[in-house]
């Protein structure tokens, strides 16, 4: 069954793809929770319409989210202090949330959802890197470090 995508779902599609998913998923789930719509021939027409309505707009958010990307890769000095042990070990971890408070003290202001780091626990003192998603196909590789406070 074809569905139009009224929102970004993770390991479906981006806003306004059309995708093809099993009845049942649409039916149940996506479509009751406003997630999607049917894709019917008229739907298709109006969604076309939209599409190219919002070409223009989309034009200006790439070129936004394109001088975030240089921004972000620009930045070189970013330290993450964390309590440690005396053999480097950190108490606890580092998380996405941390990362996102030092970006916006720099001045850049980023969803702690939109940072995935590429190590899955940093528990030691180090260099580590992350990836920050700006816009759909758009992201931004930042390497920070970890210190000791």
């Amino acid at each position: 069954m074809e569905i139009i995508l009224k929102q970004d779902i993770p390991n479906l599609g981006l806003k306004d793809d059309i995708v093809t998913v099993k009845t049942g998923y649409a039916t149940n789930y996506l479509v009751p929770q406003g997630y999607a719509i049917l894709a019917t021939p008229s739907q298709k027409k109006i969604h076309a319409e939209n599409i190219r309505q919002r070409a223009h707009k989309e034009e200006k958010i790439r070129t936004d989210a394109a001088l975030l990307k240089e921004k972000l890769e620009a930045l070189t000095a970013i330290t993450v202090g964390a309590k440690t042990s005396s053999t480097g070990k950190i108490f606890g971890s580092v998380n996405s949330l941390q990362i996102a408070e030092i970006l916006s003290a720099n001045g850049i202001d980023i969803d702690r959802k939109n940072i995935i780091l590429n190590s899955e626990n940093i528990k030691e003192v180090g260099s580590y890197e992350a990836v920050v998603k700006i816009y759909r196909d758009i992201r931004a590789l930042i390497k920070f470090e970890v210190v000791s406070e």
